[in-house]
């Protein structure tokens, strides 16, 4: 089974801004390191049979220009393909549109660096709330699936497993360390520190149903 402190502690987590045609937007930035050749990488990412092993079952046309459906969750348009380095597609939820950019970069020993980058226009009650948790506990639990996916020795949690896993105690001290590393990258992005305990605390609930302060 893949340690969910090593693995909370192999992703790093950044924050950031961009003006876009709507205004500013919030920019999330999640990436890992995988044990596993950028092809492998890649087609682990991309190809339709494979995305329901790691993440959600997906319909639709995983081509440029196509639509995707993942079940349950977020639809959009694939609008940048350059394989086997980097895609990007509209991320459509809830009435809402935000952007998601996937970039792989080989690295020493036949590795593959994972990153991840969000890009949402968010209003200042709601992230007040929940701060940048929100959506990063979900993109870590992803990124957990990924790397359960490729482990060599088959360790690490399926999607299958995935809902038992969320409510036992290694998976609640994952989500609240993951809830925890995004409250500090608020903080590293200059939110007030007792303010983004606060957000980091709700979201925590959110997941795991803990009481708050």
């Amino acid at each position: 089974m893949i340690d969910a402190t090593e693995q909370i502690n192999a992703v790093r987590r950044q924050l950031g801004r961009r003006v876009l045609e709507a205004g500013e937007a919030r920019v999330m930035t999640i990436s890992q390191t995988y044990d596993a050749p950028l092809e492998d990488v890649w087609d682990a990412c991309t190809n339709a049979e494979r995305i329901p092993r790691w993440f959600l079952p997906v319909s639709g046309d995983l081509r440029l220009h196509g639509r995707y459906q993942l079940e349950g969750n977020a639809g959009g348009t694939v609008e940048r393909c350059d394989p086997p380095k980097s895609f990007a597609a509209t991320w459509e939820f809830g009435g809402e549109v935000s952007w998601i950019e996937v970039r792989l970069t080989p690295v020493e020993d036949g590795r593959t660096r994972f990153e991840l980058e969000h890009v949402a226009h968010v209003d200042q009650e709601r992230w007040d709330q929940f701060g940048p948790g929100a959506l990063g506990v979900g993109w870590d639990l992803g990124l957990l699936g990924l790397a359960s996916h490729l482990a060599a020795d088959g360790s690490g949690v399926t999607p299958q497993e995935s809902e038992a896993w969320m409510v036992s105690e290694q998976g609640r001290q994952f989500v609240t360390a993951s809830s925890e590393r995004w409250g500090e990258a608020s903080v590293a992005h200059g939110t007030d520190a007792g303010q983004a305990r606060a957000a980091m605390e709700r979201t925590t609930a959110f997941y795991t149903g803990a009481p708050t302060a």
